[in-house]
């Protein structure tokens, strides 16, 4: 129903914020991903999800639209609420959890906590075809040892390049040179792209 909301930040937490507009001020839940990018804002502008129940109208919160797309497609699992969907965006970047996601790296998302073996399979086998088809992705095994690689990858796909164009420039790069750092496979990758 909501897509957005634009207005005064009148209040700010780890876990919620509140948004002045128009005389009103709108109690939003955030992740704690959410809210280090609000520190510090006067003015805001959140994406939202709206949450009705018998009990209660809620409002959840995110800085850009692909968080919320995350948000969406991890509370569509069976067995995730809104609350684990949050907890989840609080632990893991939404980049971090897309890879996770695509590599089968079922390790990650059990790290967050109330996700055990089982959910962290399911989301895995429920959301990977999901994922993939939305980010033109091809499907790539990375890795799960090589952190600076992955973080690299992640970061070139969250500026805008396709995953499978990067992940062949920041493969051969890394190739070349294992101790490149995150900056250094970033920064090489850029040149190439």
């Amino acid at each position: 129903m909501f897509e957005y909301i634009k207005g005064e930040l009148a209040d700010l937490t780890p876990t919620s914020a509140i948004v002045e507009n128009n005389g009103i001020g709108y109690f939003i839940h955030i992740s704690l991903n959410t809210y280090t990018q609000l520190s510090g804002h006067k003015s805001v502008q959140l994406f939202l999800h709206q949450v009705v129940r018998e009990d209660a109208h809620m409002l959840y919160g995110f800085m850009d639209a692909g968080e919320r797309e995350i948000f969406r497609h991890l509370i569509s699992v069976s067995g995730v609420g809104v609350n684990t969907a949050r907890v989840m965006l609080s632990s893991l970047s939404p980049a971090e959890i897309q890879t996770a996601i695509l590599s089968n790296n079922a390790k990650t998302l059990q790290g967050v906590k109330g996700i055990g073996a089982k959910s962290a399979q399911r989301i895995i086998i429920e959301l990977k075809d999901k994922l993939g088809k939305e980010s033109d992705i091809l499907e790539i095994s990375l890795p799960q040892n090589n952190t600076n690689k992955e973080e690299a990858l992640s970061a070139l796909v969250m500026l805008g390049f396709a995953k499978n164009a990067a992940y062949k420039v920041v493969d051969k790069i890394y190739t070349a040179n294992p101790a490149s750092s995150v900056e250094d496979l970033i920064k090489l990758a850029l040149k190439q792209l």
